[in-house]
């Protein structure tokens, strides 16, 4: 199975590595600074200069180790002694995560911000873009819809889904009362005179029949004659009769659409309608025929094999979005992009829509947002709550540490200088 990358993870991932540089050089410069005092304290009587290296030194180390010291204990205890006011973070997590919350509430999850910040976004016209953007909007659309569409297909086991599926099916249809829909779609297609090709077909199938049983006829007449009519040849006669007869009839009834027995027809197919909707014997002997049908192992295997060729066409769709997104459907898209572009009013109304739903959804779960921010933060471990925000701006926290270092130095180095000097 295919599958997109994760690029949450590999950020984390890198900014934890960031984090780790930066925290080890800091600690390098301490290690340096600490090098440089001994070795400057130990030169200082051969020359003044060395005095000014030491001061340096002295003071970045002072530096560097409050703010390591600061740094640490917003984590963890420093040198795990557990001084007080230290492990800031992973003992106010719970603190933390409510003023998270309400921070979100407050400031982003309240309709009047959203109304005030979605009346400045013109959803209309992005998406507009979106989908007349060929090489951008319709090509992410297109990977991002193909990229999903395949992981979901591929990851569900597809017996069991199938299963599923043609279970459904035929739950709906033993649910679904067909008598009265086959009944008013009869008496809908005879209003509009669509049941005439029917009884044509029925005319032409019945004159088939009779063409290709002559035979079936012959020996009917034949086995009910007796033997002063066989032996006078009157049952051959009697059967050329009734074939003549029959065809001619239906010859009639092909030819003229007002023939009697077509009335006789259209009047059985009226009562048929009236009984499909109304009769209970026949609701019940069609709903038992459904029932049969259902059940026969034929409907099975057509709902099996309708089943993977809907999954096949849906995963080649998947695979190659490009030949979906031809023709008819791509070019229904970018004219739609396209008038919500041009089309001052769709825009507008796409607009309000947006703003309203936005605005609603907030009302409706913005405070069950903010309680799942809440919850989730309280059902964090400490360790995990401290490497999440150690690993979020740890680098920059090591950053401190390094000007600590350095700013310190400097301010030791202008002391000394001042003493000197005066």
């Amino acid at each position: 199975m295919t599958s997109g990358p994760a690029p949450n993870l590999g950020r984390i991932d890198l900014s934890e590595d960031r984090a780790k540089g930066m925290r080890r050089n800091a600690t390098l410069l301490l290690v340096l600074m600490a090098a440089i005092f001994v070795v400057a304290h130990m030169l200082d009587d051969r020359h003044m200069a060395w005095g000014f290296v030491a001061a340096f030194a002295e003071a970045a180390m002072v530096g560097g180790l409050a703010d390591w010291f600061a740094v640490t204990a917003l984590f963890r205890h420093p040198l795990g002694i557990p001084i007080p006011h230290t492990a800031i973070v992973p003992n106010n997590k719970d603190r933390i995560g409510d003023t998270l919350a309400v921070f979100l509430r407050d400031n982003f999850l309240t309709p009047s911000i959203v109304a005030r910040r979605m009346k400045r976004f013109d959803v209309a016209a992005a998406i507009g873009d979106f989908l007349t953007d060929k090489e951008g909007g319709e090509g992410r659309m297109r990977e991002g819809a193909s990229r999903l569409i395949s992981m979901i297909l591929e990851s569900l086991d597809d017996e069991r889904l199938g299963s599923s599926a043609k279970s459904a099916i035929a739950s709906r249809m033993r649910e679904l009362q067909i008598s009265p829909i086959l009944g008013q779609a009869l008496g809908s297609a005879m209003r509009e005179n669509r049941h005439v090709p029917i009884v044509d077909g029925l005319v032409r199938w019945a004159s088939n029949i009779l063409d290709s049983n002559e035979d079936v006829v012959r020996a009917m007449v034949y086995e009910r004659a007796n033997n002063f009519m066989r032996w006078l040849a009157i049952d051959d006669r009697l059967s050329d009769s009734i074939i003549t007869g029959l065809r001619r009839l239906l010859i009639q009834m092909e030819s003229d659409p007002h023939h009697p027995l077509r009335g006789k027809a259209n009047e059985g197919i009226v009562g048929l309608v009236f009984d499909l909707q109304h009769d209970e014997a026949t609701m019940e002997r069609v709903e038992q025929f459904k029932l049969e049908m259902i059940e026969n192992p034929a409907v099975t295997e057509w709902l099996d094999g309708m089943w993977q060729n809907a999954r096949e066409a849906l995963l080649r769709a998947a695979r190659d979005p490009d030949r979906v997104m031809e023709g008819r459907f791509g070019d229904a898209l970018r004219d739609l992009g396209e008038t919500l572009k041009s089309d001052p009013d769709i825009r507008r109304a796409i607009n309000i829509f947006a703003r309203r739903a936005a605005v609603g959804t907030v009302a409706d779960y913005g405070d069950s947002i903010v309680k799942l921010v809440s919850e989730t933060v309280r059902a964090w471990d400490a360790d995990t709550v401290t490497h999440r925000v150690e690993n979020a701006v740890g680098r920059d926290l090591q950053f401190i540490r390094i000007n600590g270092t350095l700013v310190g130095g400097l301010v030791g180095l202008a002391i000394h200088t001042v003493i000197v000097v005066t």
